[in-house]
């Protein structure tokens, strides 16, 4: 068996098959996604009770984890219970218990409070919609009355799309009509409903599986990668998958732990400041805060439109909340948050707003909230083959020495200076010597990059040295200035103190 996988025949024919069905894969991808797509969508809709399991499993990983080293094993050496198989099956059970009843007290907290302040605020809100839609009416028409360049814009506005909007209106009105069809879409969306809450049983479930056998799931997983690939590729996959976890568990856990710590602080300071609707916008603020970057402003711009909707004759109340807003996510952003979430992701703040830009376009709101450590992960893969590849070729990996660099040859790394950084004299003076700087044209040979960076180096010192020359040469001149006006100062002081010596000596010859 093992010279047949030895044999060269063997790995050149597996090679092909492999190109070929690659190359299959990625036709029927290209012309043929569409299938592709409704059959990983059927996939998908049938594994959704294990992702929902894997996924609540692997989020409750850290609470059992730390449920097991600081709490229940220090409290099984106080009782003294040694080492043995009983004690780590009644660790993983206490410690899974423990995490599930966390896990519900949680799950009944929200309801808890979505019953008894969120779901009061919706049902006050749609009971005096009729008073806050006069209100609003009251205000727009004083506002309309006291601006009439307001007026005329809104009035151009409201023919400009009025058109649009009741067409909407029609075609609202048309599916309300049809009550087969409403009767449907409702019952629909209540067996989708039931048929989440089914998944979400299974899949809690599954969780408890996973929970219990982490440990030999993580084994079999390792003992796969051992089996399939060198020793030296599987360690680096292992730690690679370890970096991934790291990532992923420390900001998504900091980033909901960061939320709830802004969800309770908003509840508090609007409850303060008598904000309609408090924990409703706080819950609304919380929620939102899990999406990066955008996610507070998400938040803010409801919370806001409800606030001012509810009294617009007082619209400062709307301000101070604004007001509230920034410097609660100023301090989130740079106490709270970096104390949470520390480095974990390692990227920069553009690459967070285009990580969230580009998953979240992909994948909606699930996107936002991954694609951050997702990218990360991703950036962190790319910067490790470009430091190996650096590496090989013996060169510095650090960002900060390419930031100047024009030219690297055998002799080292030679300086580029962009045009911007370049004085008017010195650009004066190439554009006088006809001498082509670095992005001012295309080069076909590496030879003439170097002649043209010595050139460019030999003309930049030979205008230093002479620059230096003739600042020399002006010091010398003042220098000199200097002198011979001090000197012509003293002449012109010593005639008159020697006229005034041979007056007093003639006095007293006298």
């Amino acid at each position: 068996m093992k010279k047949k996988l030895n044999n060269i025949y063997f790995k050149v024919g597996l090679t092909v098959f492999l190109v070929v069905a690659a190359s299959i894969l990625f036709y029927y991808l290209i012309f043929h996604g569409s299938n592709f797509k409704d059959n990983l969508g059927i996939l998908t809709d049938i594994l959704m009770p294990v992702i929902f399991g894997l996924g609540m499993g692997y989020l409750l990983t850290p609470v059992l984890n730390f449920l097991e080293t600081q709490v229940l094993t220090p409290l099984c050496n106080l009782c003294g219970l040694r080492e043995s198989r009983f004690r780590k099956k009644l660790i993983r059970g206490v410690g899974i218990l423990l995490t599930t009843l966390l896990f519900f007290l949680l799950i009944y907290s929200i309801i808890a409070m979505l019953l008894s302040q969120i779901v009061p605020s919706i049902q006050s809100i749609v009971a005096n919609f009729d008073v806050y839609l006069n209100n609003m009416t009251a205000w727009l028409n004083n506002l309309l009355a006291n601006n009439p360049e307001i007026r005329d814009y809104a009035l151009q506005v409201v023919n400009q799309y009025s058109g649009e909007l009741e067409d909407w209106i029609n075609n609202l009105v048309m599916v309300i009509a049809r009550s087969s069809d409403l009767i449907f879409r409702l019952s629909m969306s209540i067996i989708n409903m039931l048929k989440v809450f089914w998944n979400f049983i299974l899949g809690f479930i599954i969780s408890i599986y996973v929970l219990s056998s982490k440990e030999c799931f993580a084994g079999q997983a390792k003992k796969i990668v051992y089996a399939l690939f060198e020793r030296d590729t599987a360690n680096i996959i292992i730690n690679d998958f370890r970096f991934i976890h790291k990532t992923f568990i420390g900001f998504v856990g900091g980033k909901i732990l960061d939320s709830i710590i802004i969800g309770i602080i908003c509840f508090v300071c609007t409850t303060i400041m008598n904000t309609p609707y408090a924990a409703l916008v706080s819950v609304i603020i919380g929620v939102t805060n899990i999406i990066p970057f955008f996610g507070p402003f998400l938040g803010a711009i409801p919370s806001t439109i409800l606030i001012f909707v509810v009294d617009p004759g007082h619209p400062l109340n709307s301000l101070y909340f604004v007001i509230f807003i920034l410097i609660l996510q100023q301090f989130d952003g740079n106490i709270l948050g970096p104390k949470i979430l520390g480095n974990s992701t390692g990227i920069s703040g553009f690459w967070v707003i285009f990580s969230i830009t580009l998953f979240g376009g992909l994948f909606g709101v699930l996107g936002m909230i991954i694609g951050v450590p997702f990218f990360a992960v991703i950036y962190a893969s790319v910067k490790s083959i470009i430091n190996s590849i650096l590496r090989k070729k013996n060169m510095p990996m650090s960002t900060a020495d390419y930031f100047d660099v024009g030219l690297i040859d055998e002799e080292g790394f030679h300086p580029y200076t962009p045009d911007s950084k370049i004085s008017l004299k010195e650009k004066k003076q190439l554009q006088e010597a006809h001498y082509p700087c670095f992005g001012e044209r295309m080069y076909s040979s590496v030879d003439d990059i170097r002649t043209d960076t010595a050139y460019y180096e030999q003309k930049r010192k030979s205008w230093a040295t002479k620059n230096e020359t003739t600042k020399n040469k002006a010091a010398e001149n003042r220098a000199s200035e200097s002198r011979t006006s001090e000197s012509r100062t003293s002449e012109s002081r010593a005639p008159e103190s020697e006229k005034t010596g041979k007056g007093r000596n003639g006095k007293q010859g006298g």
